[in-house]
């Protein structure tokens, strides 16, 4: 098995949107705001390559939007989901599953291209994989998530034919990864858990969206459920504390990865690290 970090770019959003009741006398020295308070986030995907699979873990925002979107979320930087996996010497004719650990634009818009004015799968030789409790809560959302869950972002995936259910195929990933689901930030969120050179790498999606959110009461105001995502964090915190996983960041602006520790304070970060760094 090989791991390689995928970076599709940066966006901006609203500081206080992502740390919730933490005030911003607090959280700006973890991540500064600029001028208009927005911060600095990264859209890190992953990429799986085992057992004759390139399995590609969230696509970023993509780029069919048009400059009204992209106004709001303020795109920067000169990394790209195509130029990324280049870099590692793929193609994206190559992938062969795209696993969305969840439907908000910033994790599935890459899934789907804008070839001709006419939406098709961005990689055509690949099953998308959701799960159907998660997939009907984004095709019927409510008031207030609804601007996450872009039709044109999702429908097209089905209207393919490349939609799969991880619960209708139980054993088609290979064995060293386990599909984890949390209810706090969304309905059936999917975290991919992966043994990976004798280490248990969790995949953190939106539960912990970046090392900055650690401390417990770090919520984001966009959680539908925060008392949930609370009692999830405590959960997998403690967990991967005693047992040594690795946690990666899918919107760290510059953490990749890292390992846990007890402190007077509760978890905290130990050690960070890039995936390429973990070693045998």
């Amino acid at each position: 098995m090989k791991l390689y970090s995928i970076n599709a770019g940066h966006f901006k959003l609203d500081g206080g949107a992502m740390f919730g009741v933490v005030p911003k006398s607090i959280w700006n020295k973890i991540n500064p705001a600029d001028e208009n308070n927005m911060c600095s986030w990264a859209l890190r995907c992953l990429l799986i390559e085992d057992e004759g699979r390139l399995i590609l873990v969230d696509t970023g925002m993509g780029n069919k939007q048009d400059a009204k979107f992209f106004g709001h979320y303020y795109m920067h930087g000169n990394d790209t989901l195509e130029k990324s996996l280049a870099k590692h010497g793929f193609l994206k004719e190559d992938i062969t599953d795209v696993l969305l650990t969840h439907l908000h634009f910033d994790h599935c818009g890459g899934a789907i291209e804008k070839v001709n004015d006419i939406l098709v799968p961005t990689f055509k030789n690949a099953s998308y994989w959701s799960n159907a409790r998660h997939w009907k809560w984004a095709v019927e959302p409510n008031d207030r998530e609804k601007a996450s869950f872009l039709k044109e972002n999702i429908l097209p995936i089905q209207q393919s034919g490349k939609l799969k259910f991880i619960e209708e195929y139980p054993n088609d990933f290979p064995a060293n990864i386990m599909i984890r689901q949390v209810f706090g930030h969304t309905e059936a969120m999917m975290l991919p858990q992966i043994n990976y050179k004798g280490k248990t790498i969790l995949y953190m999606a939106d539960l912990l969206p970046s090392a900055g959110h650690i401390p417990l009461p770090y919520v984001m105001a966009y959680d539908m459920f925060p008392l949930t995502t609370l009692n999830e964090k405590k959960s997998f915190l403690t967990e991967a504390q005693q047992n040594d996983y690795v946690l990666f960041f899918e919107h760290d602006p510059t953490i990749e990865c890292c390992s846990l520790q007890m402190t007077d304070k509760g978890i905290r970060m130990k050690e960070n690290f890039r995936l390429e760094e973990i070693v045998d």
